[in-house]
């Protein structure tokens, strides 16, 4: 495989590549983890050179900074732009004491975009991300507006981050029963030290067609190989997080080097091709500070884990689900159906039924 098998997100027409490119680092910031221009410009020419099509961006990545470094290299590159899937998010105030300078509202949506559009360059993006949930706006709100920007040619498809699954499930419905423009894909923190968004999101992704498209595939690093037991790191991409894994993480990490020793490749990539092997359609996003980041996740398009491998990997790391995820297991196929097997799901028999089928 190679990042020119493309995939359809979602229920769409749009097709992108199996790994997207994510520029939350490039561009310099005081305190920050990010890469200079020049280097962010290699990252770039890599992915697209080896017929990467997906790139992600928000307003707010290292201060608008990142959105400018993509505009000025499309500049620089006439007939790029067109073949790419450029995607952004708005949400992030990036006005200190204007209210409505961030946000889900009409009136800061709109002025978000325009100010996305300008820095990239571009009369338009191909997918519009809300960043995070809005509790001050309705939903109904936030949705008509971005319908509004799809008719006008501003943005071509929707999509959301970072948002509960019923204010999801929500929006999804209001956007179908009022044929306006749906969600494609949602963009979560997934990875295999992070699946708690298989209780609500990734489900209802399933149900509704959306894709995932998970940020922190690496779980900010703990699952690039370099974390071990015993071993201290230093990274500087790591500025603000406190600590290293917890033993937990580790089993997990450890099991995932073994799996990587085995196969004759890294725990990035193997970390990686867990994620794409989910159900339904699963684009995880790259981050890179240099080139050779860039190279070596790419390493995950060559590997296919085994079901052994896929199975150790999943016990390993199953989930604690919120309730009511801890009711909809062995316990409601027993209650459900009796003993018996249906869809291939195999069940026992309620214990109260074994002592006698009297019933009142």
């Amino acid at each position: 495989m190679s990042l020119d098998h493309y995939v359809t997100l979602g229920r769409s027409g749009l097709r992108v590549s199996p790994f997207a490119l994510g520029a939350m680092t490039f561009g310099e910031e005081p305190g920050g983890a990010g890469c200079s221009v020049e280097e962010s410009e290699k990252i770039l020419a890599t992915y697209v050179d080896r017929g990467g099509n997906f790139i992600d961006t928000a307003n707010f990545y290292t201060n608008g900074h990142s959105e400018k470094i993509l505009g000025d290299w499309f500049a620089a590159h006439p007939g790029r732009r067109e073949h790419v899937v450029l995607a952004s998010k708005f949400f992030a105030n990036l006005f200190p004491g204007d209210p409505n300078g961030g946000g889900a509202g009409r009136t800061s949506i709109i002025a978000q975009l325009d100010e996305t559009l300008r820095r990239l360059q571009t009369d338009y993006l191909d997918l519009y991300w809300l960043h995070n949930w809005d509790r001050h706006t309705p939903i109904e709100e936030t949705l008509r507006a971005l319908d509004d920007l799809v008719r006008a040619g501003k943005t071509r498809y929707i999509g959301f981050s970072n948002t509960p699954g019923w204010v999801t499930a929500q929006a999804q419905t209001t956007a179908l029963l009022k044929g306006w423009t749906p969600l494609i894909a949602l963009q979560v923190e997934y990875s295999l030290l992070a699946r708690t968004v298989e209780g609500e999101l990734a489900p209802l992704a399933l149900d509704q067609g959306m894709a995932l498209v998970p940020w922190s595939p690496l779980k900010n690093g703990f699952l690039s190989g370099k974390y071990r037991r015993d071993t201290q790191v230093i990274d500087s991409a790591r500025t603000g997080f406190v600590g290293g894994p917890s033993e937990d993480e580790f089993t997990v990490i450890d099991t995932v080097a073994a799996v990587a020793e085995e196969l004759g490749t890294t725990s990035a990539a193997v970390s990686l091709a867990w994620l794409r092997a989910r159900e339904g359609t699963v684009v995880p996003i790259l981050g890179a500070r240099r080139v050779e980041h860039l190279e070596n996740n790419l390493a995950a398009l060559e590997v296919t884990l085994a079901p052994e491998h896929l199975h150790a990997l999943d016990e390993v790391s199953a989930p604690t689900l919120n309730y009511p995820a801890s009711m909809h297991g062995a316990l409601r196929a027993m209650l459900q159906f009796a003993g018996t097997t249906v869809d291939g799901e195999v069940s026992t028999v309620y214990p109260p039924l074994l002592q006698s089928d009297v019933r009142y």
